[in-house]
């Protein structure tokens, strides 16, 4: 049987429905390459002068026009920046020199944005140090010399972690109002701050030893502190110390 002539015929190519007229050769059923080049770059061209800034002496319509296709807004005033802190409100001097320097709303906002994440901690970190740095040298000079304070600063910082709870110790430590008045603690012994105010009676004897050469015990006598030594010789001995 004889192949038929009428298929496996080329057939010429219909335009796709997603390419324009004038990029289809309906003769050939392709792509008019050349066209198609032209033209994109004719728009690469015209975007490429919509993008860029106008000239100083441009006219006011084409500045306004670049400024409205940018999202730039018409005047510093205009930028409706949100505050990410309290710190970082919005400034009529910076708002200017963004605007001059052609930021969208988004950029400028963008501005604000990454100072409070990034220059705050920096600047709050600069202050601390500042104050810790002026803090110490006001207690060099009550103490005499750097060396002098750092030698209190020994007795003070090891008095404080084991008689006063942790949020007491780190407050006093950290200004020198604090630290001085630790240092009049260390001397005369504040009952209420003390760590072992409720601990439990000792059951050994060095222990009950050591609580009788605290000053509560053999110059202040405080009661509770008195009795918790008694209460602990008692339970050890069977009889309380000798006053």
């Amino acid at each position: 049987m004889s192949e038929s002539l009428l298929t496996n015929v080329d057939a010429v190519p219909s335009r796709p429905a997603d390419v324009p007229e004038k990029f289809w050769d309906a003769g050939a059923g392709t792509l008019r390459t050349e066209a198609l080049l032209k033209s994109y770059g004719e728009l690469e061209r015209r975007l490429a002068q919509k993008m860029a800034p106008p000239p100083a002496d441009a006219p006011a319509e084409d500045v306004a026009r670049f400024r409205d296709a940018m999202g730039i807004p018409p005047t510093p005033e205009d930028y409706c920046i949100e505050p990410p802190c309290e710190q970082c409100s919005a400034d009529p001097e910076v708002n200017a020199q963004l605007h001059a320097a052609n930021f969208s709303q988004p950029q400028a906002q963008m501005v604000y944005d990454l100072a409070a994440q990034k220059l705050l901690p920096l600047i709050a970190e600069t202050a601390a140090q500042y104050e810790a740095d002026r803090q110490r040298e006001k207690l060099a000079q009550h103490y005499g010399s750097p060396e002098r304070f750092a030698q209190a600063a020994t007795q003070l910082s090891a008095w404080g972690r084991v008689n006063l709870p942790p949020p007491v110790y780190q407050a006093l430590s950290s200004t020198a109002e604090g630290v001085l008045a630790m240092e009049q603690m260390m001397q005369r012994p504040e009952p209420t701050l003390g760590r072992d105010v409720t601990a439990p009676t000792p059951t050994t004897e060095a222990e009950l030893r050591a609580m009788m050469r605290d000053p509560r015990y053999w110059r202040m006598r405080e009661p509770a502190f008195v009795q918790r030594v008694t209460e602990g010789f008692r339970k050890l001995v069977g009889a309380a110390p000798a006053a």
